[in-house]
């Protein structure tokens, strides 16, 4: 493993998760924010991490609450890497909204580590070095965000009886729109959103679930957002979730009235995304998404994107 550089910054963008029925297994990186990790080497070597953040952002500068320094810490320890580290985190992503924020600042820090110090990893082990930041935000340590982030598109994740992930080409005129509401969120939200998800269901509901799932995945392999959008259907996770969301079913109806095929919570909410073939369409689910958050008396921005593409280095000297 050979030194080469003594700077590198990567960015990766935000993504959305679960996609209905596809709790913990399905991944959309989508192409509105972004986020910036940076890596300088030191001169010094004793193990040691300093993390610097841009923009006032309101994450965590202890080194094991961080997802970025400590995706970066695990990294350095299982390779032996000594080096004192100054990491600099320029967040893009809203924090705790849904859109993956903790996950878009490990996958750019695995993938400036690992574009720094040369390691050549597979991109299996670069997205578990990535999951392990998702410790810190969600307590557990989970793959989708992490994997629709690193490598961008649509992403099925498996976890067992091995790690595995597969990237599917997502349908060139799927078009996603995102509707982010002007919350404050709890502090370790994702673990609140966790902890409300039933413990057991029955296999009626599993079974129907597993269903849906397997329409959207066919409709990507397709390359058929009506088909996949048929899909977006959950009744076990959304439902116990939607009332951590104000607004929620009056935000739903409303873009399925103004053309969506399909809404769903982004990740672990409150933000949520509506699914669209139709460009002509986008606009106007995207104002009737905000017209029913306000509704409730809250205030939101909804964005038209498209899904995205991988991590990637943004320089290095």
């Amino acid at each position: 493993m050979k030194e080469a550089f003594e700077f590198c910054e990567a960015t990766a963008p935000s993504s959305t998760a679960n996609l209905g029925p596809g709790f913990d297994v399905f991944g959309l990186g989508i192409d509105l924010f972004y986020d910036t990790v940076s890596i300088r080497k030191l001169a010094t070597k004793n193990g040691k991490i300093k993390i610097e953040i841009d923009n006032n952002a309101k994450v965590p500068s202890i080194v094991k609450e961080n997802s970025a320094s400590l995706s970066v810490m695990k990294f350095a320890q299982k390779y032996k890497i000594k080096d004192d580290l100054e990491i600099r985190i320029t967040k893009g992503v809203p924090i705790g909204l849904g859109l993956g924020s903790s996950a878009a600042s490990s996958a750019a820090a695995v993938t400036a580590f690992n574009k720094l110090f040369k390691c050549k990893l597979t991109d299996n082990e670069l997205l578990d070095f990535a999951a392990e930041g998702e410790m810190s935000s969600a307590g557990v340590k989970h793959y989708d965000n992490v994997a629709a982030s690193l490598f961008g598109g649509f992403v099925i994740v498996r976890t067992f009886p091995t790690l595995r992930f597969i990237k599917v080409d997502t349908p060139k005129d799927l078009i996603l729109i995102v509707c982010v509401p002007n919350l404050l969120t709890p502090v370790k939200k994702t673990k609140l959103a966790r902890s409300v998800i039933p413990k057991a269901v029955p296999i009626e509901d599993l079974t129907k679930n597993l269903a849906n799932a397997c329409i959207m995945v066919s409709g990507f392999f397709l390359q058929d957002t009506r088909l996949l959008t048929n899909g977006v259907n959950d009744i076990i996770v959304e439902p116990a979730r939607k009332s951590l969301i104000t607004g929620y079913d009056k935000v739903k109806l409303n873009a399925i009235l103004s053309g969506a095929l399909a809404v769903t919570i982004s990740g672990a909410g409150p933000s949520m995304i509506a699914f669209t073939n139709s460009a002509n369409d986008a606009h106007k689910i995207g104002h009737s998404m905000e017209e029913a958050f306000a509704e409730s008396k809250i205030q939101s921005n909804a964005y038209v994107c498209r899904p995205s593409s991988s991590a990637r280095v943004t320089s290095k000297f």
